[in-house]
């Protein structure tokens, strides 16, 4: 039986997948555990191997733009998706999604991925959060919840670059729309390869992630498989892939340049469940099946599945404000700590910079916040012992 091009992609993208989940299991590549290393214990390993993904992901991009294997976006493929270099920049969403997403991913334990390899590692809470930001999400993208609860106070906040002649939010097209620098392209290339070399020499400096092994294996598999997804998808067979999902009786969702996101896929896995038509089985919908896979795969090898449940009711209670928060906000930020924190900033877009920083910002905030409250400090006092400790507020003097 011949596959469809459809058929390869997915296919391709679950292969992909089930190597980045076991690989992410293994290596225990965690976001929020790279921030709570950070603030909690001041080692930046985890934190370099995420910034080191970064320099990989992004790099990957750079080189196969430039020997014209793949198009993020262009006239005839459309927008990626979601579309990190569109030219309107929607600057409040991606702060206000990110420092949401970075609460809800504390709160929960830990980011989409993490959720997922947990699952497959034998924790059943994980599965229930995995449930509820997925309805989140799902309410997020499915219903109106985004567009009358979000949008009318979002799209006024929005400022489209094209009014000033700015195609993209891409920071080569941005920079040189406001400096009045032509060859948008050259600077594309400059400002990118000039990053990457500032984020492997950042990261390579840290002793703390040049000590552990698992932490340049991890950001080697996951920046791989972020470049990957994009090959899959705005490589050489996307022009099939678009033309069939054009001509398809029922045609596919969600066929467009893309590369690993975890959030809106949860929304829709949600969507083709309660739905069940196999158009609704996307890119994302494979890659959230097959993290889960890879990870149960590696844990059942390893000999490390085991079953894990809530520690209380309080600890149940915070799990899952945290995944309402972590589905709403990765939504609303358009991508996870994962989907712009990696894959969106390795297209060079403006938002996804904004959107990591506000992530790691709400991560981090949320963490200070916790130990404060740990020490029997009241929820407001905690908070500006927090903000003051951030250099948000004037350190305060205890009376």
């Amino acid at each position: 039986m011949q596959l469809s091009v459809h058929q390869e992609v997915l296919l391709l993208v679950l292969v992909v997948s089930v190597a980045l989940g076991a690989a992410m299991h293994k290596t225990r590549f965690c976001t929020m555990g790279a921030v709570s290393d950070w603030v909690n214990m001041g080692h930046t390993g985890r934190l370099a191997s995420w910034f080191f993904a970064i320099a990989i992901a992004t790099g990957g991009v750079l080189l196969l733009e430039a020997l014209d294997v793949i198009a993020i976006q262009n006239k005839t493929l459309g927008a990626s998706f979601p579309p990190y270099r569109t030219a309107k920049f929607a600057w409040l969403r991606y702060v206000l999604g990110g420092a949401v997403f970075g609460v809800g991913m504390t709160l929960a334990g830990g980011c989409a991925s993490r959720m997922l390899v947990r699952i497959g590692g034998g924790s059943v809470k994980s599965f229930i959060v995995l449930l509820i930001a997925a309805a989140a999400a799902y309410a997020m993208l499915w219903t109106e919840l985004y567009q009358k609860a979000f949008l009318p106070w979002i799209d006024p906040t929005t400022v489209n670059f094209a009014r000033w002649g700015i195609p993209s939010q891409e920071l080569g097209a941005v920079v040189g729309g406001v400096t009045g620098i032509k060859h948008a392209e050259l600077l594309h290339y400059a400002l990118g390869a000039l990053g990457v070399a500032a984020l492997f020499a950042a990261t390579l400096r840290s002793r703390d992630f040049r000590a552990e092994r698992n932490n340049w294996l991890g950001a080697v598999a996951v920046g791989l498989a972020i470049v990957a997804g994009w090959a899959i998808t705005g490589g050489p067979l996307s022009e099939a892939w678009t033309e069939h999902a054009l001509l398809a009786t029922e045609p596919p969702i969600r066929v467009a340049a893309q590369s690993y996101t975890f959030v809106s896929p949860m929304g829709d896995a949600l969507n083709f469940l309660l739905n069940r038509k196999l158009a609704l089985v996307s890119f994302g919908v494979v890659a959230l099946v097959g993290v889960i896979l890879g990870s149960f795969v590696y844990a059942a090898v390893a000999k490390k599945w085991r079953l894990e449940w809530f520690a209380s009711t309080g600890d149940f209670i915070q799990y899952v404000i945290g995944a309402v928060l972590l589905g709403v906000g990765g939504v609303l930020a358009m991508g996870c700590s994962i989907g712009q924190g990696i894959t969106g900033v390795s297209t060079l877009a403006l938002g996804s910079l904004l959107a990591l920083g506000a992530m790691i910002f709400g991560s981090a905030l949320t963490m200070k916040v916790q130990y404060h409250l740990l020490g029997g400090n009241s929820f407001v006092c905690a908070l500006r012992q927090a903000a003051a400790e951030m250099r948000l507020l004037p350190r305060i003097k205890n009376r």
